[in-house]
C-alpha cells in the first residue's frame, strides 16, 4: 500500500529530524583492536625478537569466513583473502562501525637512539637529552644513523617483495610525523615502489602523529620551511605552523597525555579519511600510545620495524568517559654524575 502524499512528507520530516539531533548530540569514536589475524595481536608473542620480514608482516595464516566465496579454489594469498575479509567487515557493519589497517613504522635507529645507549637512559633523561648533542655528534631533531638508513632500506625491499608476492594492499595515505627521523625512513622505506596510480606515495605531515613532546631536543622539530625544502613531495595538514608550537624545553609530556594526544590523532583520521588502509610513521613512544588508545596488548618495536593492526571504531552517542591527564612533568634530577670520562 502506497503513503499519502502527506504521510510521505511527514516522514521524509521526521527521518530528517532524527538524523539531525543525532548529530546535534554527543558523540565519541570507541577503538578496539580486532585480534585473531595478526602474531603481534598474540600475547605469547615476543616483541623483542619479532621480525615482521620474516613472518609476513605478521599476518597469521589461516581460513576466514569469506574464503569460500571469494576463493573456492584456494589460489589467493594470505594477504588478498585477509584483505576481502576486511571488505566484508566493512560491507556488513553499521553506518557507525569502520574497519581500517594502520601499518604502524617507527623510524630508523637516530642519532639520539646511539646518544641514549651509550650514556644509559637515566643519564640520558636526566643531562643529555637537554643538551642539542655532545660536540661530535647532533641529535636536536634527530636524523636516523647509517644503521637506520639501512634498516629503512629493508622495509623498502619487504614491502616491494609482500606487493609483488603477496599482494599487499598498498596504503591508500600516509602519515609521518613531522620530526626528521619519521621524514627520512618514510621517504626511503615507500619511495620506488611499484605502486597502484591510485595509491601515490605523497605523505601528509601530522603534527600529531610526533614523539612524546618537552625537554628531549631530538623531539623538537624542524621549520615548516625546512621539512619543505627537503621533503618537497610531502604535503602538510591544515594548519600546520612554521615553527614548533607544542615543544617546551622544561616540561615533558606524561604518557596519559601523549595517549590523549594519539586517540586524537585517530579520531582525526578515522572522521575525515575514507581510506582502508593507512601507513603511519612514528616513534615508539607514540606508537605505543595509540596501541593504548585501541586496546592493543603492549607491543614494542625496534627501530625500523613495521606492524599492521586491525581496528574496528564505532560511533558511540553520548559523552566520552572522562578521563584524569596528569600534568608534564621536568626533567629528573640526576643522581650520578652523568658525563662520562670519555666524554669530558
Amino acid at each position: 500500500m502506497s503513503l499519502s502524499p502527506l504521510l510521505l512528507v511527514l516522514t521524509i520530516i521526521f527521518v530528517f529530524l532524527a538524523i539531525m539531533g543525532e548529530a546535534d548530540s554527543p558523540s565519541y569514536i570507541q577503538y578496539t583492536t580486532v585480534t585473531g589475524f595478526f602474531l603481534q595481536d598474540v600475547p605469547s608473542t615476543d616483541a623483542a625478537n619479532f621480525d615482521y620480514t620474516a613472518e609476513n608482516f605478521g599476518l597469521i595464516d589461516r581460513p576466514y569466513d569469506t574464503d569460500d566465496e571469494y576463493d573456492p579454489k584456494a589460489e589467493k594469498t594470505q594477504w588478498q583473502r585477509f584483505d576481502h575479509q576486511v571488505f566484508r567487515y566493512n560491507r556488513q557493519s553499521g553506518r557507525n562501525v569502520q574497519y581500517k589497517v594502520i601499518f604502524m613504522g617507527r623510524h630508523g635507529e637516530g642519532y639520539h637512539n646511539v646518544a641514549e645507549s651509550f650514556y644509559g637512559t637515566p643519564a640520558w633523561n636526566c643531562y643529555w637529552s637537554e643538551k642539542d648533542g655532545n660536540g661530535t655528534v647532533t641529535w636536536a631533531d634527530a636524523h636516523i644513523t647509517e644503521a637506520g638508513v639501512k634498516q629503512a632500506q629493508k622495509a623498502n625491499a619487504f614491502w616491494a617483495k609482500e606487493l609483488a608476492e603477496q599482494k599487499v594492499p598498498a596504503p591508500e595515505r600516509y602519515y609521518t610525523s613531522p620530526l626528521d627521523r619519521c621524514l627520512s625512513t618514510a621517504n626511503i622505506t615507500f619511495s620506488g615502489l611499484s605502486l597502484p596510480s591510485r595509491r601515490p606515495f605523497v605523505p601528509e605531515v601530522k603534527e600529531l602523529l610526533r614523539e612524546a613532546i618537552g625537554i628531549h631536543t631530538c623531539d623538537r622539530r624542524s621549520s615548516k620551511t625546512y621539512i619543505h625544502d627537503t621533503y618537497p613531495t610531502y604535503t602538510f595538514e591544515a594548519g600546520f605552523a612554521e615553527d614548533d608550537p607544542l615543544w617546551k624545553p622544561d616540561l615533558r609530556e606524561t604518557d596519559p597525555a601523549t595517549e590523549a594526544r594519539l586517540k586524537n590523532l585517530l579520531d582525526d583520521v578515522f572522521s575525515h579519511d575514507d581510506s582502508t588502509y593507512i601507513s603511519f610513521t612514528s616513534h615508539s613512544g607514540a606508537i605505543a600510545a595509540a596501541l593504548r588508545a585501541i586496546g592493543h596488548r603492549p607491543f614494542g618495536l625496534v627501530t625500523g620495524s613495521v606492524i599492521p593492526i586491525l581496528i574496528k571504531a564505532e560511533t558511540v552517542q553520548g559523552s566520552p568517559p572522562s578521563t584524569s591527564i596528569p600534568a608534564s612533568t621536568g626533567a629528573p634530577s640526576c643522581t650520578a654524575n652523568p658525563t662520562p670520562v670519555s666524554a669530558s
